[in-house]
């Protein structure tokens, strides 16, 4: 029998915004997590935004092109209940905030990254009551692992100590790689990455982003998702449309 493949990727735009950077420039960010449809019909979510009752601090840039995860899966036609699997990449409050909504669904998290937030770590703390609910079911995996025939996750500590980017091999498409945020803008897929503030050491993220573009140079992925850029952004399809 043949196994079910992936078939579609979206991407889910969550919001946007323009973050001041000094001397009248501008950078565009973007918030967004992404859907993969097999061939048997699961639906894989991939992250799920800010909790709907999170207040922004003062002084952080408003966010502009609000449309939540489940407002997403409802224009393409789906429920929370129709979603199967949900890969937390990490537990930062802009990732993690819509858990509670799937209780049917399968969790995958990274081992170290579960045991950390777990344990604690006051960084995970804002979308906890969201994603540590009982009523959600975890599985812990470690390092990079196949969870169905072309979808892969790929273990890049650096922005968070067991960060997960995620890979899918599309019929059409071929490879894309989404690096979430272990790479937040393209412009810093190189080499030389500097850790930005509260990330791991230096060392640490570039050791993740040499991995990554090891990944991309051996198996020549051309779609490569970076985690917050808003100008790669301009140039991606987003759901409604899919890549295939």
């Amino acid at each position: 029998m043949t196994q079910s493949t992936a078939q579609r990727l979206y991407l889910f735009q969550l919001s946007t915004s323009d973050v001041p950077i000094g001397g009248g420039r501008i950078l565009p960010m973007v918030a967004a997590c992404y859907l993969v449809q097999m061939e048997d019909g699961k639906n894989i979510l991939i992250d799920t935004g800010l909790p709907a009752d999170y207040q922004r601090p003062a002084g952080m840039p408003a966010a502009e092109n609000q449309m939540n995860v489940l407002e997403h899966l409802a224009e393409i036609g789906l429920k929370p209940d129709d979603v199967n699997m949900v890969i937390t990449t990490h537990f930062d409050v802009d990732h993690a905030g819509y858990n509670d909504y799937f209780p049917k669904a399968e969790f995958i998290v990274q081992r170290s990254h579960y045991e950390l937030a777990k344990a604690g770590d006051p960084r995970f703390a804002a979308a906890r009551p969201h994603w540590d609910d009982p009523a959600l079911k975890y599985r812990l995996v470690e390092g990079d692992v196949e969870l169905l025939p072309g979808l892969w996750v790929i273990e890049s500590s650096g922005h968070a100590p067991g960060h997960q980017s995620v890979l899918v091999v599309l019929p059409e498409t071929g490879p894309v790689l989404l690096v979430i945020d272990a790479v937040i803008l393209q412009r810093l897929f190189t080499v030389e990455r500097p850790a930005l503030p509260d990330e791991g050491s230096a060392d640490e993220v570039r050791a993740t982003t040499r991995k990554l573009l090891d990944l991309v140079e051996r198996e020549h992925i051309q779609v490569i998702v970076f985690g917050h850029d808003g100008e790669q952004w301009k140039t991606l399809k987003k759901s409604p449309e899919f890549y295939d």
